[in-house]
């Protein structure tokens, strides 16, 4: 297997999905607790991006094995078909990585606390019954929340619980902060899976898969991709005004011109090939000013 071909079976140029949000939680915690805990910090990235590939890989297997569509999707489409891979190398790569991760996460909660245990539990149950099992999320209409709340919200609270757990106060106000800080990277990530399934909307229902905008019709899912697109500066702005970030934070605004521009594309033409990357595009972007201009702050 070249490297070319391991890194599109891992989907690397998703990995933003969970980067940033890991990001978000270190400025999180270094801007408003003063507390940064390296070698945690550093170990749970390993954990957490050996899973997330991990993940990608078991959504290519399901996907392989329950297609439908046998002379289209399976030969031609999916990366295991179209480059004659083994299924054992793909399915022990995969293994590998969860195991791998597994220990590291164990490992730190062993250390740090039964709470960041319970957390790692739930992102590895979504992680896997999001592709697997015999009625996956991803084939439902929850893949969008799953994938953005586990992703977004949940690795950031993670990283906030990480490098903060010896100083922090656990209660109402500090979770609703961090859903606050949280809401930009959830709603992207949930409009990478969206986009990705309005897309696929035909070839979906060919598969009997019927995704979110299935239910919701393609009109009304195109409508949801640009409001939450909305809701992710909105949040920007609130979190800058309550005072969980820096006024810096505020020149992530300055990429607004560049994800209207990307959201008209989308909502002009709903092509995987040629429109699909404009979710990814979007969430690189705005994640990415969400981050610098969070750690310009820390550093003012």
């Amino acid at each position: 297997m070249s490297l070319k071909v391991f890194l599109e079976l891992v989907q690397i140029e998703a990995k933003t999905a969970s980067v940033f949000p890991f990001l978000i939680g270190v400025c999180f915690s270094w801007y408003n607790y003063h507390v940064l805990n390296l070698g945690f910090v550093i170990w749970f990235f390993i954990a957490m991006l050996l899973f997330n590939m991990a993940v990608d890989v078991l959504d290519n297997i399901s996907d392989y094995h329950h297609a439908i569509d046998v002379d289209d999707y399976k030969k031609n489409t999916n990366i295991i078909g179209r480059e004659n891979l083994s299924l054992k190398l793909v399915f022990t790569i995969m293994i590998t990585m969860v195991i791998i991760s597994a220990v590291i996460g164990i490992a730190l909660a062993c250390i740090i606390g039964w709470p960041l245990l319970i957390m790692g539990v739930w992102c590895y149950l979504v992680g896997i019954f999001y592709s697997s099992g015999p009625h996956p999320f991803s084939s439902m209409p929850l893949g969008e929340l799953l994938s953005g709340v586990t992703m977004g919200f949940v690795i950031i609270l993670i990283s906030v619980y990480l490098n903060a757990f010896t100083v922090i106060d656990w209660n109402v106000a500090t979770i609703l902060k961090i859903i606050l800080i949280a809401i930009p990277t959830s709603v992207w990530i949930a409009n990478v899976m969206l986009a990705n399934n309005i897309c696929d909307l035909d070839e979906d229902e060919k598969n009997h898969r019927y995704t979110l905008p299935y239910y919701m019709g393609k009109k009304q899912a195109i409508n949801l991709f640009a409001a939450l697109n909305v809701i992710a500066f909105v949040a920007i702005i609130v979190a800058v005004v309550i005072g969980i970030a820096p006024w810096t934070m505020l020149l992530a605004l300055l990429v607004v011109p560049i994800v209207i521009k990307q959201t008209r594309i989308f909502i002009g033409k709903q092509v995987k090939k040629e429109t699909f990357m404009t979710a990814i595009k979007i969430l690189a972007i705005g994640s990415l000013a969400q981050v610098v201009s969070y750690a310009v702050g820390i550093f003012l």
